[in-house]
């Protein structure tokens, strides 16, 4: 297992782990950066059975610890004074909350996004590689890309498995592939007021 992990971290071009502060300058200075986060906490684990994406009645949702984490890594990046290029998030309810409730910016909803739960092999689904063609057309751009979605998601794209509110953070490098640069911490568990 721990081969598999490494030759995993290896593929996907796994940057030397930045520190915290690092990776905050990271995303105020350098251009391309995505930040990938899981949405804030929605109790529990993938959706009902039955459940539908348009009617957030019959999905997992975000708890009122899940919204108030999802505001706070909001004001978290603007306190750190991240330039935010746009937002993106996955169709699911619990996503989308946690997106608005950021108030970074206008939020635009992807199916690209959408959680992979119970999709085998996700790291060759055509949903991850419309992710990682979003995140190589952001290389040279200007801000960070905030993307909001799912931990089944991340993990197909970076090897990964961020906590609710987590994120990673990451870019293209100048061969297309995909670089994590670190991860951020940025739940109300861990920011303090």
């Amino acid at each position: 297992m721990r081969v598999l992990i490494l030759f995993l971290l290896c593929a996907i071009g796994m940057a030397s782990p930045a520190s915290a502060a690092d990776v905050w300058q990271q995303m105020r200075e350098t251009p391309g950066i995505v930040l990938y986060l899981r949405h804030a906490t929605a109790p529990g684990g993938g959706d009902p059975p039955g459940f539908d994406v348009k009617d957030c009645s019959t999905q997992r949702n975000l708890s009122a610890v899940g919204r108030t984490e999802a505001r706070r890594i909001g004001q978290r990046l603007t306190r750190q004074g991240i330039p935010v290029a746009g937002v993106r998030t996955s169709p699911w309810c619990r996503a989308v909350d946690t997106a608005r409730l950021l108030d970074v910016g206008p939020v635009r909803s992807m199916d690209a996004l959408g959680s992979l739960f119970t999709v085998p092999n996700a790291d060759r689904h055509p949903n991850t590689r419309r992710t990682r063609a979003l995140i190589r057309a952001h290389r040279d751009r200007p801000g960070v890309l905030v993307l909001v979605g799912h931990q089944a998601n991340i993990s197909a794209l970076t090897g990964v498995a961020p906590a609710s509110g987590e994120g990673v953070v990451l870019r293209a490098d100048a061969n297309g592939r995909i670089e994590v640069l670190g991860r951020t911490s940025v739940s109300a568990r861990n920011i303090g007021p």
